[in-house]
C-alpha cells in the first residue's frame, strides 16, 4: 500500500509539469526536476529489496524508470560529462569582462558582506535585484570603482540597479508586460572598443505568494528574446529569470533569441535558496550570443540574501563564432506559442490591476 501510494506520488511529480498548464500547481514541478529524480532513484532502487511480487509493482518500476531515464536525458547536458566543442580565441577577441549578477533580497541589511564580495572579485559590472533606496545609498561607495550607472530603485522587491567600470550608451528601461515590473537594456563597450548588448531581467515567479501563474515571467522573458532576435551584435542577458532551464518556456527564449546557456557541459550552477543546499534551484542565470565566448561561470559566497551571487567571466570574438551547434532551431508552431505567451502575460496584468481597481 505504501509503495504504491509513494511510487504515485513520485510518478506524478514527473508527469504533471508535462501538463502546459501556467497554473503555480503545475509549474512548481519544473523547478525540483534534481531533487524528483534523487528520490526516484533512491525509491527505485529501494524499493527491490522491501517488496514486488505482484504486477502493479512491476508496473510502476517501469514507469519511475521511465521518468529517471528521461530526468537524466534532459539534466546529463547541464554536468561536466556532456561534451562541448573546444573553442579557440581568435587574435580579434576581446579582453576578459567579467559580471556579478545579484539578488540581494530587499530586505537583507548584510550591506558589508556584498560589498566584500565585489571587492573580492572586481567585476566590470554588477547587477543587483530587489535592491531599494536602502540598498542605493549602501551601496553608494561603489560610484567612484563603477562611474557608469543606471537605477531603477523600487520598494516592490523589484528595484534593479546597474553598475558598469565600462561605458554604457543607449540606456533604456522596459516594462514589457507589467507597469512594476522593470528590465534594463544597455549597450557596453569594452576598454578595447568591443560593444555588445546588455539585459538586466527579473520576472515574477509562479509561487502561491507572488503571481498565481508564470503568465507574467513567461511574457517579459519571451519578450526580452524577442528584442534580442532583431539586434545584431553580441548580447548577454542575466538575472533572476524565476525559471529553470529546461522549462518549457525557458526552451522558448533560448530558440527565439538564439543563446546559449553557459551553464551547459559545466554545471547547474544552482543559486536559491542560498541557505538550503539540499533545496537549491538554478533560477539566477546568465544568456549568450554565439560570438561570445564564457570562461567561467560559477556562484559565488552567501550574503545573506536568499540568492547566492552568479559571477562569469566572458570574451565576445566576433571572428571566430564556432558555436552556432549550441543554440536550438525554433520549430514549427513556436514562434506563434511565444507571441501567444506574450500576449497572455499582458494580459494577466491587465486582469490583476482591474482586480485591485474593485
Amino acid at each position: 500500500m505504501w509503495y504504491n501510494l509513494l511510487a504515485g506520488i513520485l510518478i506524478c511529480c514527473s508527469a504533471i509539469p508535462l501538463i502546459q498548464n501556467q497554473h503555480w500547481v503545475f509549474r512548481i514541478f519544473d523547478f525540483a526536476k534534481v531533487q524528483i529524480l534523487f528520490l526516484q532513484t533512491f525509491f527505485w532502487i529501494s524499493a527491490w529489496f522491501w517488496t514486488g511480487g505482484y504486477v502493479l509493482f512491476y508496473i510502476f518500476q517501469a514507469l519511475l524508470f521511465i521518468c529517471i531515464i528521461t530526468n537524466i536525458l534532459q539534466l546529463v547536458h547541464y554536468t561536466p560529462f556532456y561534451p562541448l566543442d573546444k573553442k579557440e580565441r581568435s587574435p580579434y577577441a576581446s579582453k576578459a569582462v567579467s559580471i556579478i549578477s545579484a539578488n540581494i533580497y530587499q530586505f537583507n541589511t548584510e550591506y558589508e558582506r556584498f560589498l566584500a564580495i565585489i571587492r573580492k572579485h572586481h567585476p566590470d559590472m554588477v547587477l543587483t535585484m530587489e535592491s531599494n533606496k536602502d540598498w542605493e545609498d549602501a551601496l553608494k561607495v561603489l560610484e567612484k570603482q563603477y562611474p557608469y550607472r543606471y537605477y531603477v530603485c523600487l520598494e516592490n522587491t523589484y528595484g534593479m540597479h546597474l553598475y558598469s567600470r565600462l561605458r554604457l550608451s543607449d540606456i533604456r528601461e522596459h516594462y514589457f508586460v507589467a507597469d512594476d515590473i522593470p528590465s534594463i537594456q544597455c549597450t557596453v563597450t569594452t576598454d578595447d572598443g568591443h560593444r555588445f548588448t546588455f539585459f538586466g531581467v527579473h520576472p515574477p515567479p509562479p509561487s502561491p505568494t507572488e503571481e498565481d501563474t508564470s503568465k507574467e515571467r513567461d511574457g517579459e522573458l519571451l519578450s526580452v528574446a524577442k528584442v534580442i532576435q532583431s539586434l545584431k551584435e553580441p548580447c548577454i542577458v542575466a538575472g533572476d529569470f524565476n525559471n529553470v532551464a529546461w522549462a518549457k518556456s525557458a526552451r522558448l527564449f533560448r530558440k527565439t533569441a538564439c543563446m546559449i546557456d553557459p551553464r551547459i557541459g559545466r554545471g547547474l550552477i544552482s543559486t536559491y535558496h542560498a541557505k538550503y543546499f539540499l533545496l537549491r534551484f538554478p533560477i539566477d542565470q546568465l544568456y549568450h550570443s554565439t560570438d561570445i565566448f564564457v570562461e567561467e561561470i560559477r556562484a559565488l559566497d552567501n550574503f545573506g540574501s536568499d540568492h547566492l551571487p552568479l559571477y562569469c567571466r566572458f570574451y565576445i570574438d566576433t571572428a571566430n563564432p564556432v558555436q552556432e551547434k549550441e543554440t536550438e532551431d525554433l520549430e514549427q508552431g513556436d514562434m506563434e506559442e511565444v507571441n501567444e505567451m506574450i500576449e497572455e502575460g499582458k494580459k494577466e496584468e491587465g486582469d490583476r490591476d482591474a482586480v485591485a481597481e474593485e
